[in-house]
């Protein structure tokens, strides 16, 4: 069964998921009032779920490939961040 909207892939709602605990646990840490950092953080973890939409919308599996690439170097992002943050 083909996939129809990247809306539909585990992987995208699972980005989402991450986005929205990410944004949780800047708002009860010492982030919240660091705005560099917390936008560095949430805008990291946003393009995740950016580039899987994007990838997904070239229709090409090449492309996806090259921006679920993206994905994971913004998952490194975030995970460097949060050890040297939090």
């Amino acid at each position: 069964m083909k996939t129809e909207r990247f809306e539909d892939l585990d992987i995208w709602k699972k980005s989402i998921e991450l986005y929205v605990d990410i944004f949780v646990v800047i708002e009860n840490s010492g982030l919240k009032n660091d705005f560099s950092a917390k936008d560095q953080l949430k805008r990291a973890t946003l393009s995740i779920s950016n580039n899987i939409a994007e990838g997904f919308e070239y229709e090409n599996n090449l492309q996806f490939v090259r921006f679920l690439r993206y994905s994971k170097g913004s998952a490194g992002e975030i995970r460097n961040m949060v050890t040297v943050f939090l």
